[in-house]
């Protein structure tokens, strides 16, 4: 046993092995339970990780009430769903707690030992449909663009007529805030609405393509509003594209083959573009984690993908590669009332550090604070009614802080984190505005986003 090998805590970076989801022993239901039970064990001896999402109090609290003492008094088929049912990937554990992830020889990686749990139970029992439902963000997006009105009055929180329907029907909780949707997509309405190029600036000649993401594309073209004004600001030339959704959501629910046929479409057409000359930017954490990340460990031979994965930058990262490298254009004001930036679980996990709250402290004169806890939300665990309520809970922390600071404005690169935290934040007396870092950093440059 070497002593390289057995170090805990160390400074070496943790590694990630390819998930070898195409071999059948990945679903093999018995040793994953197996598997299960030794790495439950090890953490319960460790409880390092007690504070980041409810998997963890959850397995040590039924540890501790078990007629033992211990993992041999857990039911591996009744306990250890209600471990999994709270774990939403967002890999803080992986990245920031264990010490016992890989090069350890314990070769702990809880997350992906979950999404492994979950591909073989899809395959017994398949998804519940709501959740399947909500996945398809592409089909959701296409279908409630022509009526977005009526989407958005349907699904508006308050609405006594239609949410408790959904409720009852859908198990989508009828206090959730849900993001509202648009009759054009950011994708379309770009190729119309270029702002003009500041062709002075110092970073002028680079060009960049805008991965919009589902969720910009369809929910939040603020935000691809905001990133292609800071752009332009600075003398980057921007095309967007939108070839279709990273496949995050299935990767939440353990269809991994279904992240596959997404991370081959995407990454063969933004692939085209760096073949052209351009960068390639992530305008939403989650997305530029799977394309730089998981992408990679689900197709580890697939030379497009790991392509793609060497080349993208999330809006922040890219703005402050310009910042180091050439500078920032001039003309920033200071944001009035200050800003709390939370740093999403998903930006953290790209491993590139506090890149939003890097770049808001370029704007002068403005109070910028930071909030490293989990806003809870984790996609539609933020949103069933099963769910809801462990979401709440792990974002009180995160949002205690958040009031803590005092500050007129909360961003965060994870829009649904942003949404919720407010939520939470004034449904408990204490209304905060909410957006991503790039917006609050294009009205600082004057754009009306």
């Amino acid at each position: 046993m070497s002593g390289k090998a057995t170090r805990e805590g160390s400074t070496q970076a943790p590694t990630r092995h390819p998930l070898n989801w195409q071999d059948e022993s990945f679903y093999d239901l018995d040793a994953i339970e197996k598997e299960m039970t030794r790495v439950f064990d090890i953490c319960h001896g460790c409880r390092r990780c007690f504070n980041l999402c409810d998997s963890f109090p959850r397995l040590f609290d039924m540890v501790d009430e078990s007629p033992t003492g211990e993992m041999d008094g857990l039911d591996p088929k009744r306990d250890y769903p209600k471990i999994d049912e709270a774990c939403t990937l967002c890999d803080m554990c992986f990245l920031t707690k264990c010490p016992y992830v890989p090069p350890h020889e314990f070769d702990l990686d809880f997350p992906h030992l979950i999404l492994r749990y979950r591909a073989a139970m899809m395959r017994q029992k398949d998804v519940p449909f709501t959740v399947k439902q909500l996945s398809q963000t592409d089909r959701n997006g296409k279908l409630a663009a022509p009526v977005a009105g009526l989407a958005n009055w349907g699904s508006k929180r308050g609405n006594s007529l239609t949410r408790p329907l959904l409720e009852a029907t859908l198990g989508i909780d009828k206090d959730v805030e849900l993001p509202k949707y648009h009759s054009k997509p950011f994708s379309k309405t770009a190729v119309a609405t270029k702002p003009a190029l500041n062709t002075a600036a110092p970073a002028h000649g680079r060009k960049a393509v805008l991965y919009a993401t589902c969720f910009v594309d369809y929910n939040q073209p603020s935000t691809g509003v905001a990133a292609q004004a800071v752009l332009a600001r600075n003398g980057v030339e921007t095309e967007v594209v939108y070839p279709a959704c990273c496949g995050m959501p299935y990767l939440e629910h353990g269809d991994i083959a279904k992240v596959a046929e997404q991370a081959r479409i995407v990454s063969a057409e933004l692939v085209k573009w760096i073949d052209k000359g351009y960068d390639v930017i992530s305008l939403t954490a989650s997305c530029g984690l799977m394309l730089k990340f998981e992408w990679p460990l689900i197709l580890p031979q697939d030379e497009t993908v790991k392509k793609l994965a060497g080349a993208v930058k999330d809006i922040s990262e890219y703005v402050v590669d310009i910042a180091k490298k050439e500078g920032l254009a001039e003309g920033l004001s200071p944001v009035e009332g200050g800003v709390t930036v939370h740093m999403a679980c998903h930006a953290r996990a790209q491993n590139m550090g506090q890149k939003a709250a890097e770049m808001l402290r370029f704007i002068p004169e403005t109070k910028i604070d930071v909030v490293e806890r989990c806003s809870g939300h984790g996609g539609t665990f933020g949103v069933l009614k099963e769910t809801r309520g462990c979401a709440v809970k792990v974002a009180k922390p995160a949002a205690n802080q958040v009031k803590q600071k005092g500050n007129k404005q909360l961003c965060s690169e994870c829009p649904l984190a942003a949404k919720h935290l407010a939520q939470v934040l004034g449904d408990g007396g204490t209304p905060i505005a909410e957006g991503h870092p790039i917006e609050i950093f294009a009205r600082a440059y004057g754009a009306a986003v």
